[in-house]
């Protein structure tokens, strides 16, 4: 279907439907390719207005209406990317791709006497309008297509695709013809592969090998890496998503300091940009490392670098950030870089069932709370219809229209040169409107800073204005995740229908609690520690970790039921709240409920990690 301007906006002229027919390809049938499983996957689970992409393709003076019609013709016999079905019975997911030889699509024309206020604007809101609406995956031709004319003269074409046929980089393509085809330029014989052939590959011993070595790695950062960045009081609301407002910088200070600091440490200004974000991430979450995804368009070999498919998938940037300067974070950001890269091609519903079955046995819950995607080294960089000759603002922080925000922190770059472009949007209850203008104005900082020598790590604070979260000292480090016992106990508590349930922090070996830890407090509220916490301290071979205690009086309850239960609440439980490493059962509390000591010297019914694996 092809979806009108939005419904606030009047045409003076009603809108008209052209049919256009193609023909000239080949018939072909084969597997779906990784990066189709993956956005499929996402197509089938989530609001369509979050997964369907869109662009904006203006049309130089004078070209006719034929000339448009016939370029999307030609794009279409060239791709077979856009002549693309995934045939599928309902209620399963398409393992299939079949490409039509021929066919026909639509071409919503809406034509005007003039273009209601800003025409660019204009035009990016009737291809976002357009994003509305699950792509039927089996049968809709993979382009929402509205031509937007004055006095029937073509201006702007507004398209939304299907993210199963393509990516940023296949839009960026797609633009870049469609203005060759309207200058009546020759396009070159594609060089790179079709979505049936890279299936193949893909499904070839290398590729499986590729696809085997990316689970593992990312199933060492799912096990050690913090479940979410932003643990914090005032983290993510139980179980839905937030509604943020787009924050965009223009800065040419920006610019200048990102090129400035890249000469000084001799590194690319993207691995530059990205130690930065990384660096201010962490502190503002106060984590010793920074786990953000990084869409990768997975392009790095010329036989997929033109390919009008969907190659995106996430690479998973795991980055210490414990070391003394910017210039060490840099030098470490690059490897990193690369490492994450390399292991972005998988199978995505097996990387799924893995961080399932992961995160269950860890008893977390792994958090896409952090995403940076750069697309400013795209061919045509994906600037909306937005001005891209503002390029004159020296330091500029202009707010947007709200969007539903899937993750607690995401950021587009743009452009890096002349000015730095960037847009963000950050979760409201993380960040009040002051906090997110200083974090990007603090990012903006610390490249100033880097440009000028290198920066302490210990002195990001005072360099970019960026304070770290703030949490009580009931909060534990602990399984290199920051954790609220209270928290835990309150769902804990619920999970197992309201029996009474005591958590602490514990270290001993063999998981026997023995009263000493490192530095801080466990989960009692009679406003005294039990002794000292800490996550590297404690008794020999052992790590720091929480011990539940429930009285579970005539209930039949076993650790491995308690587990399962609070494991099933973790994702709606809110911020902090990772599963005790131990379960202890027994019969009534204590007299004195709120002392970890009393709970100790019950007797034990049952006790153990109630997981199928230990970890």
């Amino acid at each position: 279907m092809n979806s009108p301007a939005p419904e606030d906006t009047v045409h003076p002229i009603p809108p008209r439907t052209l049919t256009v027919a193609y023909t000239g390809g080949e018939e072909r049938r084969g597997p779906i390719t990784m990066g189709q499983a993956n956005m499929i996957r996402c197509i089938l689970r989530d609001d369509p207005t979050h997964i369907n992409i869109h662009d904006v393709w203006p049309v130089p003076g004078g070209t006719s209406l034929e000339a448009v019609t016939d370029a999307l013709r030609a794009l279409a016999v060239r791709h077979e990317g856009l002549r693309t079905t995934f045939p599928h019975p309902p209620g399963t997911a398409p393992v299939d791709q079949v490409v039509a030889a021929e066919g026909t699509f639509t071409v919503t024309v809406l034509d005007h006497t003039e273009l209601p206020g800003d025409p660019a604007e204009y035009a990016e809101s009737v291809a976002r309008a357009a994003r509305a609406g699950r792509f039927a995956l089996e049968r809709e031709f993979p382009m929402r297509i509205t031509l937007l004319t004055v006095a029937g003269q073509p201006a702007y074409v507004a398209l939304a695709f299907s993210h199963a046929v393509a990516d940023g980089s296949a839009m960026a393509i797609l633009r870049e013809e469609f203005a060759e085809l309207l200058a009546g330029k020759e396009l070159p014989d594609l060089a790179s592969l079709p979505p049936v052939d890279l299936a193949a590959v893909e499904a070839s011993p290398a590729g499986l090998r590729k696809s085997e070595a990316s689970l593992r790695y990312w199933e060492r950062i799912i096990r050690t890496g913090p479940q979410e960045m932003f643990a914090e009081p005032r983290g993510r609301r139980p179980g839905t998503d937030e509604e943020a407002r787009q924050l965009t910088l223009r800065s040419r200070r920006g610019g200048r300091a990102l090129a400035g600091a890249a000469r000084r440490t001799g590194h690319p200004e993207a691995t530059v940009l990205m130690a930065a974000w990384c660096a201010l991430v962490a502190h503002r979450a106060g984590q010793d490392s920074c786990v953000t995804a990084v869409p990768s368009a997975n392009r790095f070999h010329p036989r997929v670098a033109r390919s009008v498919t969907t190659t995106s998938q996430d690479a998973l940037l795991h980055l210490d950030v414990r070391v003394e300067t910017f210039d060490a974070l840099v030098a470490r950001t690059w490897g990193a870089v690369l490492n994450a890269y390399r292991h972005s091609q998988f199978d995505s519903v097996r990387l799924w069932e893995m961080i399932g079955r992961v995160t269950a046995e860890r008893g977390s819950h792994f958090g896409r709370d952090v995403v940076f995607n750069d697309v400013s080294a795209l061919p045509a960089p994906l600037l909306g219809t937005e001005a891209e000759e503002q390029d004159g603002a020296e330091h500029e922080l202009t707010w947007g229209p709200p969007q539903a925000l899937p993750t607690r922190l995401l950021a587009f770059t743009y452009r890096t040169a002349p000015q730095l472009h960037i847009s963000l949007w950050a979760a409201p209850s993380l960040f009040t409107p002051e906090e997110a203008e200083g974090f990007l104005s603090g990012l903006v900082l610390l490249l100033e800073a880097a440009a000028a020598g290198d920066v302490p790590m210990d002195a990001l604070a005072g360099v970019t204005g960026v304070r770290p979260a703030e949490r009580g000292p009931d909060w534990l480090r602990l399984d290199g995740c920051w954790v609220s016992p209270d928290a835990v106990r309150e769902t804990l508590g619920r999970a197992v229908g309201g029996l009474p349930v005591h958590v602490t922090g514990e270290s001993g070996p063999d998981g026997t609690g023995d009263g000493t830890y490192g530095t801080g407090a466990t989960a009692d509220t009679d406003g005294t520690a039990d002794g000292p916490y800490g996550t590297d301290e404690g008794a020999p071979g052992a790590e720091p970790h929480l011990t539940a205690y429930i009285a579970r009086g005539e209930t039949p309850l076993t650790p491995e039921e308690a587990h399962r239960a609070l494991t099933a609440l973790i994702p709606a439980a809110g911020s902090g709240v990772l599963a005790p490493r131990r379960y202890v059962l027994v019969t009534d509390p204590p007299a004195d409920p709120d002392r970890s000591d009393a709970w100790r010297r019950l007797k034990t019914i049952d006790e153990g990690t109630g997981r199928g694996r230990q970890v």
